[in-house]
């Protein structure tokens, strides 16, 4: 086969992907930066539920601490991950670093997994040896309702940024600390029927947090995932279509797709009429690369191009 009939994203101009790297670095940068400062955030939270938890005796409040210890975890992970996955692509990258933003993402499920088991044991070992209730005041209630209204305020900046930034990690996190409101809502309920006379509630909400916690996780697994797993990023079927529709192709096949949402790749085999000339089949190439890109939203698009005759 001749070498003409083969054309990739080598033979572009490497200035036609500076800004798009650029723009990524300047993403990257803007993630950290919000996650630096909610990391700051989470361990105040944390400090005031171990003190809240501590006084009042309360399995419910430690358990909020340690969900919320795990937002703190996760902020580091978080940072250290996207510190890799800025790193623009090189030889031995050649698709970039982003995955290790995802992995990050997946690493944090995982946190939580261990938050929720964490949780129902030490929920059942209260509800089996009968531990003594807790004791909240009016005053502990009211610094764990400002927390949650804290992370409230988190969670939507976070969930924000991330579909602004395209971030897993952001739009995973925010998941978390949304989570976090949840199980600090939990609490106030368990600590308010404790009040009222039911000394069990305490636990039994901690098990309704454990289910809260392990639903966010599960969540998390699903975007991550398929993306770990190189589950193809868009329909075939449409990329049939779209390359298909470029003037001068023939017939498609071999089409292959990776990545996230609005960053895959995809690479595709078009046949072209053996008569056709390599400057006008390098410009039908283009034009599938261009289109393809285009209306499925693909960080970048590769095509082979081979006469039919030969198939």
């Amino acid at each position: 086969m001749s070498a003409w009939w083969r054309k990739s994203a080598a033979v572009r101009p490497p200035a036609t992907r500076r800004p798009r790297e650029w723009g990524d670095v300047e993403r990257q940068r803007r993630v950290r930066r919000i996650l630096f400062w909610i990391l700051w955030a989470n361990l105040a939270l944390v400090a005031v539920k171990v003190a809240v938890g501590w006084v009042i005796g309360s399995l419910s409040v430690l358990g909020d601490a340690a969900h919320s210890g795990t937002d703190a975890l996760n902020n580091v992970i978080a940072l250290t991950a996207i510190y890799f996955a800025a790193a623009p692509p090189d030889d031995t990258h050649p698709y970039g670093h982003g995955k290790f933003e995802t992995l990050g993402a997946f690493v944090i499920a995982g946190f939580l997994s261990i938050t929720c088991f964490e949780l129902l044991r030490s929920a059942a070992l209260r509800l089996i040896r009968g531990a003594p209730p807790p004791d909240p005041g009016t005053t502990a209630m009211i610094i764990l309702a400002g927390t949650m209204l804290v992370n409230v305020a988190i969670a939507y900046y976070e969930r924000r940024r991330g579909r602004e930034y395209r971030s897993e990690l952001l739009i995973a996190d925010a998941r978390h600390t949304q989570a976090d409101v949840w199980v600090t809502l939990a609490v106030l309920a368990g600590l308010g029927l404790v009040r009222l006379g039911w000394g069990q509630a305490d636990a039994v909400l901690a098990v309704l947090v454990a289910v809260v916690v392990a639903h966010s996780g599960y969540q998390i697994l699903r975007r991550t995932v398929p993306v770990l797993v190189d589950q193809a990023a868009v329909d075939p079927s449409r990329v049939y279509e779209v390359a298909s529709a470029v003037e001068g192709v023939e017939s498609v096949w071999g089409v292959r797709s990776r990545g996230r949402p609005g960053e895959g790749f995809a690479e595709l085999t078009v046949r072209v009429h053996p008569a056709t000339q390599v400057r006008q089949a390098h410009a039908i190439a283009d034009e599938v690369e261009r289109r393809v890109a285009a209306e499925l939203n693909l960080e970048d698009v590769v095509v082979h191009v081979e006469p039919s005759e030969l198939h």
